[in-house]
C-alpha cells in the first residue's frame, strides 16, 4: 500500500475524535483573583464641580507565582494617603472667598483609580456621565455641573485621560511631573501643566556635574520603559557638554538582585552615578550597587549617587551604604513673599474626620461592571488644633490649583461675553459656565505666580523651576547626615561653601571622577585615540593664539592688533613699529645725513667761491652745480623715510628719491661723456668737437630724467602708495609701512642701475685718458662705490622686515651718496684748499702719452 496514502488515513483518524469532549487535566490551574479594592469617590456638591482622579498609592514589587493572575505581580503601597484632606481643605478655604468666587462655591468629585487603567476609565466615565450608570452623553437625573479635571493621577495614566476627556473639552490640570508628550498642544489643548515637564531637571544635573567637574559618570536606571528611555535621551546632552559615560546599567526589577556586568577597572574609576528613580524608595536598587562593588579589590572610594528624584527621599536600609560618599537628590527651591502668606503650609484635623463627616454607600447599577463606594461629605472640615489632631502638610499644588481656577471663573463671569448673554437669558435658572467656555480664561492665567515655589518660564516658554540640593551624607558609622548643600537657580549651580567645608570636616570631601587633571589656561585638550573623549592631553595653544579657561577644547586666535603674552593665557597690545626720530637708529641716521648735507653744501659753497679757478672751470662747472645740488636733495630725502609713514611721504618718498638720483647719475654721464669727447676732438681731424657745449650735457640730464619722469608717473597712475599696516611678519609687533607695490619700485631701482652701468662703462673706457685733472678715473671709483652700495641694497632689503629694511634703504642713499661726494669733489677740495699750487691753467695743459 502507498505510504502516502496511510498518512493520510492515520490523520483522519485524529481528526475524527469528537471536539466537544471535556478536556481534562492532571494538574487543574487555579487562578486567584484579587479584587480586594473597590473604587471609591468623596463627593461634595457645589455651583461648579471638580474632579480629581488621584493616585493615594504606589507599586510595589513582588515575585510573580505561578497559581496567581498576572495583574498580581505587584501590590499597592499606600504612601500619600491624606491627599484627599488636603483637597478638601483647600476646597474649603476657597470657598470662603465669596467675592473671588463671585458667590459661587466650589464642590469636588475625588476618584482613586489604583495606579490602574481600567480603574482610571470607570473614574473618567463616573465623571463624564450625570446618570447612575457609566453611560456618558446621558443625563438622567444629576446635574454636576463639570468645569475642571484636576489630575494627581500617575503620569503614564495621564495620557489616557486627555486622549478622553480632551474629547469632550474639558481642561485638564496636572498637579505633579507630566510627561513631555502632553507639551504637544495640537494634540491636547485642553491640557495645562502647572508643574516643570518630565526631565526638567537633567539640564540642571549637567550643570552641577559640570561644576565640580565630574566628566566621568555612569547612568543607572531601572529595567522598566521608562529607565529606557532615560538612557536614551540623558546622555546625547552629556556629551554635548562634555561629559562622559562609562557605564551605562539597567537594574532588573527584581527580588534576586546580582552584581551588575561591566569592566572592574571601570567601576573603580567611576564615582558618580547618576540614577534615574521612578519612586522613592529605591533600597532594591542599592543592594544591586553594594553587591557590584562588594567583588571589586579594595580599596574603593565612596561613589556620590545623584537621583532624578524630586521630593523627600526615603532610604530604609542602611545596610547597602558600604560604598557609598552620598546621595543628592533634588527638591523645588521655595520663595517667600508677603502675598503668598494665605497659604497654609499645615492644619490640624481629627483623625476621625473620614468616618465621622462622610456618608458613604455602596451602589451597582445594573448596566456597571463594579460597585462604587461613595461617600458624600455632611459636615464640615474642623482644622483647629484640638487634643488628639494630627497635623497635615498642605499641599501647594491644590492651593495653586484652586485659586487659580477662582481667579480665572471671576474672570469669566466678569466677561463682555457673558454679561451679555446673562441679559438675554429668560429663564430663572443662572446660566452655568461649561467646561469649553472656562477653558480660554483658563489658559491666560499663570500657575507658577501663585505658587510658594520658584517657579518660572524658561527661553522655550515651559514652566520650569529653581531647585534645592538636597544631600544625604553617609558617615562613617554609616548614618545619614542631611544638609542642603546648595540651590540650581535659572540653570546656575550656586554650592554653600559652609556646606562643602563641613563635609570636609567630617572627613567626607567630595571625590573625583575625571580621567585627567585639568588643562589649565594656555593650553587645549588633545584627544587621546582609542579612549572616551573626557580622557585627553594637554598641549600649548598655537602660535598666535590663547585659551583663557580650563579644559578648552579649541584655542581662540588673537586680534590683528594684538599678540598672545608668554603663558598664552591673554591678548596684549602689540608695539608699534617704525623709523622714529626718537630712537637710536633714527638718531643716527638723521645725524649722518645732516652731516653729508652739510658737507655737501660746504663743497658747493667752494666751488661758487672758487668758480674762476682753472679746476671748478675745467670739469663743466654748471655741471658740477647740478650734481652738488641732486645730492643735498638726496642727503634730504631720506628725511621722508624717518617717521611714521603719512599719506603724503608715503606718495613722495620713492617718487623723490628716484627722480632726484636719476639727475644725480644723469649729471655723472653727461660729465663722462663731455670728458671722453673733449679728449677726442683734440685729435687732429676728429669731428667731436662740434658736439661738445652746454647743450650736449643738458640734453643727456633731461633725456635720462624725463625716462624716469614717465616711469614715476605711471607708477602713481597704476597703483598709488598709501600707508599699510603689517600684523604679521614680527611676533608682537605692528609695522607702519608704506605700501608702495614692489614691481614698480624695482622698474624705478633698475632704470637708475641702467643709468649708473652706462656711465660707469663710459668713465671706465676713458680712465686712461691724459690730463692732470681727468674726472673719468673719479667718475669710475664713484661709480663702482655706487654700484656696490644697491646691488648689496637689493638682499639686504629683502631679508629684513620693518624700520630695519627702511633704514637698510636710507643707509644705501646717504652711503651711495656720500661715495659720489667722496670720490668726484673731495679731492678737488683738497686742491683748491691745501694745493693751490696746482690749481693752475699750467697744470691742465701738461699732458702724458697714454695709448687710448
Amino acid at each position: 500500500m502507498d505510504p502516502l496514502f496511510l498518512l493520510l488515513l492515520v490523520l483522519l483518524l485524529l481528526m475524527s475524535q469528537p471536539a466537544s469532549g471535556k478536556l481534562r487535566m492532571k494538574c487543574p490551574l487555579n487562578l486567584e483573583h484579587l479584587d480586594e479594592k473597590r473604587p471609591w469617590s468623596y463627593y461634595r456638591s457645589g455651583d461648579h464641580l471638580i474632579s480629581i482622579v488621584t493616585s493615594a498609592f504606589t507599586m510595589g514589587h513582588k515575585i510573580l507565582n505561578f497559581n496567581m493572575a498576572p495583574y498580581s505581580e505587584s501590590f499597592l503601597v499606600p504612601y500619600d494617603n491624606r491627599g484627599k484632606e488636603c483637597f478638601i481643605f483647600t476646597t474649603q478655604v476657597v470657598n470662603q472667598k465669596l467675592q473671588l468666587l463671585n458667590n459661587l462655591t466650589f464642590g469636588y468629585n475625588i476618584h482613586e483609580n489604583y495606579l490602574n487603567p481600567l480603574g482610571t476609565s470607570d473614574a473618567l466615565l463616573d465623571m463624564l456621565s450625570t446618570g447612575k450608570a457609566n453611560v456618558p452623553n446621558y443625563s438622567c437625573g444629576r446635574k454636576d455641573n463639570l468645569l475642571v479635571l484636576i489630575d494627581a493621577a500617575d503620569r503614564e495614566i495621564s495620557i489616557q485621560m486627555s486622549t478622553l476627556v480632551g474629547t469632550y473639552k474639558v481642561p485638564q490640570i496636572r498637579d505633579k511631573i507630566a510627561s513631555e508628550i502632553l507639551s504637544d498642544k495640537r494634540e491636547f489643548p485642553f491640557f495645562h501643566r502647572m508643574l516643570p515637564k518630565e526631565g526638567f531637571q537633567y539640564p540642571a544635573i549637567v550643570q552641577l556635574l559640570l561644576h565640580f567637574r565630574w566628566t566621568l559618570i555612569g547612568l543607572l536606571a531601572p529595567e522598566t520603559e521608562k529607565g529606557e528611555n532615560f538612557l536614551r535621551s540623558f546622555p546625547p546632552l552629556l556629551v554635548r557638554n562634555g561629559i562622559c559615560v562609562v557605564i551605562s546599567q539597567q537594574i532588573p526589577m527584581t527580588l534576586h538582585q546580582a552584581p551588575l556586568g561591566g569592566s572592574s577597572s571601570k567601576w573603580k574609576q567611576v564615582n558618580v552615578f547618576v540614577h534615574f528613580t521612578e519612586y522613592v524608595i529605591v533600597s532594591s536598587t542599592f543592594r544591586t550597587f553594594h553587591l557590584t562593588l562588594k567583588d571589586l579589590s579594595k580599596p574603593i572610594e565612596g561613589k556620590v549617587w545623584i537621583t532624578t528624584t524630586l521630593g523627600k527621599y526615603l532610604m530604609y536600609h542602611h545596610d547597602y551604604l558600604e560604598y557609598l560618599h552620598s546621595i543628592w537628590s533634588f527638591d523645588f527651591l521655595q520663595k517667600f513673599s508677603p502675598k503668598y502668606g494665605a497659604f497654609e503650609p499645615y492644619f490640624s484635623l481629627d483623625p476621625q474626620f473620614v468616618q465621622q463627616s462622610f456618608h458613604c454607600s455602596f451602589s451597582k447599577h445594573i448596566f456597571s461592571v463594579k460597585a462604587r463606594k461613595r461617600c458624600s461629605q455632611k459636615a464640615i472640615m474642623e482644622t483647629q488644633e484640638k487634643r488628639g489632631s494630627i497635623q497635615i502638610e498642605n499641599n501647594d499644588s491644590d492651593h495653586i490649583i484652586f485659586m487659580t481656577l477662582a481667579h480665572a471663573l471671576k474672570a469669566a463671569y466678569l466677561s463682555r461675553f457673558w454679561r451679555r448673554r446673562k441679559k438675554v437669558q429668560d429663564t430663572l435658572e443662572v446660566p452655568r459656565l461649561q467646561p469649553w467656555q472656562f477653558h480660554p480664561f483658563l489658559e491666560k492665567n499663570e500657575f507658577y505666580n501663585l505658587s510658594h515655589w520658584k517657579l518660572h518660564l524658561d527661553q522655550n516658554g515651559e514652566v520650569t523651576a529653581d531647585m534645592d540640593i538636597q544631600c544625604l551624607v553617609v558617615l562613617p558609622n554609616r548614618r545619614l547626615m542631611k544638609r542642603k548643600l546648595g540651590s540650581i537657580e535659572r540653570q546656575r549651580v550656586i554650592i554653600n561653601p559652609r556646606a562643602l567645608s563641613l563635609l570636609k570636616l567630617f572627613n567626607r570631601p567630595l571625590p573625583q571622577s575625571r580621567c585627567v587633571e585639568s588643562c589649565h589656561p594656555g593650553f587645549v585638550k588633545q584627544k587621546r585615540e582609542g579612549e572616551p573623549a573626557c580622557c585627553y592631553d594637554c598641549v600649548p595653544c598655537p602660535e598666535g593664539t590663547i585659551s583663557t579657561q580650563e579644559d578648552t577644547e579649541k584655542c581662540t586666535k588673537c586680534p590683528d592688533d594684538k599678540y598672545p603674552n608668554k603663558d598664552r593665557i591673554q591678548c596684549i597690545p602689540k608695539v608699534i613699529s617704525f623709523l622714529s626720530y626718537e630712537e637710536n637708529l633714527g638718531i643716527i641716521l638723521i645725524s649722518f645725513a645732516l652731516l653729508l648735507f652739510l658737507t655737501t653744501m660746504f663743497v658747493l659753497i667752494i666751488f661758487i667761491k672758487y668758480r674762476e679757478t682753472p679746476i671748478v672751470k675745467a670739469n663743466n662747472r654748471d655741471l658740477s652745480y647740478i650734481l652738488l645740488i641732486a645730492l643735498l636733495l638726496c642727503f634730504l630725502s631720506s628725511f621722508l623715510f624717518i617717521g611714521q609713514p603719512r599719506k603724503a611721504t608715503c606718495l613722495l618718498r620713492q617718487i623723490i628719491f628716484s627722480i632726484i638720483f636719476s639727475v644725480a647719475i644723469s649729471s655723472l654721464l653727461a660729465k663722462t661723456i663731455t670728458v671722453v669727447l673733449a679728449f677726442l676732438a683734440t685729435k687732429p681731424g676728429n669731428q667731436m668737437k662740434r658736439w661738445l657745449g652746454k647743450s650736449l650735457a643738458n640734453s643727456i640730464i633731461l633725456s635720462c630724467s624725463a625716462v624716469q619722469i614717465i616711469i614715476c608717473s605711471i607708477w602713481l597712475g597704476v597703483s598709488l602708495p598709501f600707508p599699510d599696516s603689517d600684523f604679521h611678519s614680527q611676533p608682537g609687533v605692528i609695522i607702519l609701512q608704506c605700501n608702495e607695490g614692489s614691481v614698480m619700485f624695482y622698474i624705478t631701482l633698475s632704470y637708475m642701475g641702467f643709468l649708473a652701468a652706462i656711465c660707469f662703462t663710459v668713465a671706465f673706457l676713458g680712465r686712461n685718458l691724459p690730463g692732470a685733472f681727468n674726472e673719468a678715473k673719479l667718475i669710475t671709483f664713484s661709480m663702482m662705490v655706487f654700484c656696490s652700495v644697491w646691488v648689496t641694497f637689493v638682499p639686504t632689503y629683502l631679508s629684513t622686515k620693518g624700520k630695519y629694511m627702511v633704514a637698510v634703504q636710507v643707509f644705501s642713499i646717504l652711503a651711495s651718496s656720500a661715495g659720489l661726494l667722496g670720490c668726484i669733489f673731495i679731492p678737488k677740495c683738497y686742491i683748491i684748499i691745501l694745493r693751490p699750487d696746482l690749481n693752475k691753467k699750467e697744470q691742465l695743459t701738461t699732458r702724458r702719452n697714454v695709448e687710448l
